[in-house]
């Protein structure tokens, strides 16, 4: 039987291995989401509206794709969504959204640059047995016709910026690229472009082949890691205030019991 990774289980592995057993070997659904993951979902389904607008001829307006955001933030929006900024309310956080859209609405109109799909699935094998794969959604996949080239298209919403070293050993895109040379031909040219919406600002990387085909072992053995892990330890930090599984992780709760237990109340 094949075993399908994504890049979000391997690096909540990475993150915490307490985090990951709760989520992948026990099955336990986070109790709450963080506000920072709503304002995510809405912005990434509102540009794909709009991209999918393009794609049918259509040009949207810019009150067009900030009514669709507005639409998909209430469908999205819960009470008692995770906010650990406690200076922001939910209003803030919805009008960062705005903002996001609104600059990066008219900073790329009128939006001709060739995108070909939307959400594209991504299907990696990594050995030869096939017994281990990737899977994976690339948010927008362009073929640029003045460059020649592939260009995979990534959007985060986060306030942080990265360094130009940490964005050339990202993971995640670089294994997307190996995906689309493998399905467009592996002397095909791809560029890595990741939308920081918050700064209106892109970055780009590219990889040779021998660099995707090291990732890809490496990738491997990573996995080959965590199936032959037996222990879980917690990784206590700053970015447990955003975890779901709080309430409940015994690093902070002081408690021993089976999780099942206690979500079941047995």
């Amino acid at each position: 039987m094949v075993k399908c990774y994504s890049h979000s289980r391997i690096s909540t592995f990475e993150q915490c291995p307490h985090k990951f057993k709760l989520r992948y070997i026990d099955k336990i659904p986070e109790s709450k989401q963080t506000i920072e993951s709503c304002l995510g979902k809405a912005v990434h389904e509102a540009l794909e509206w709009l991209y999918t607008e393009v794609k049918a001829s259509k040009l949207p307006t810019l009150d067009g794709i900030i009514q669709i955001y507005a639409q998909k933030w209430q469908d999205n929006y819960s009470p008692g969504l995770i906010i650990v900024k406690k200076d922001l309310t939910v209003k803030d956080y919805f009008n960062k959204g705005v903002e996001f859209i609104i600059n990066y609405f008219t900073t790329h109109h009128p939006f001709k640059d060739n995108t070909l799909e939307l959400e594209k699935r991504i299907f990696i094998s990594l050995d030869d047995n096939q017994e281990f794969s990737i899977i994976g959604f690339i948010d927008r996949l362009v073929y640029n016709l003045e460059e020649k080239r592939y260009e995979i298209h990534d959007y985060k919403t986060a306030n942080s910026l990265p360094r130009k070293e940490k964005v050339d050993a990202d993971r995640q895109l670089a294994l997307y690229a190996l995906a689309i040379k493998e399905l467009f031909g592996h002397d095909k040219e791809v560029l890595l472009v990741w939308h920081y919406l918050a700064h209106n600002t892109k970055i780009t990387s590219t990889r040779t082949n021998e660099q995707l085909q090291k990732l890809k072992q490496d990738t491997l053995n990573l996995i080959k890691e965590i199936e032959a892990t037996t222990y879980f330890p917690h990784n206590k930090g700053i970015l447990c205030d955003w975890c779901g599984y709080k309430g409940i992780c015994t690093a902070w709760t002081g408690q021993n019991r089976d999780f099942r237990q206690k979500i079941s109340g047995i």
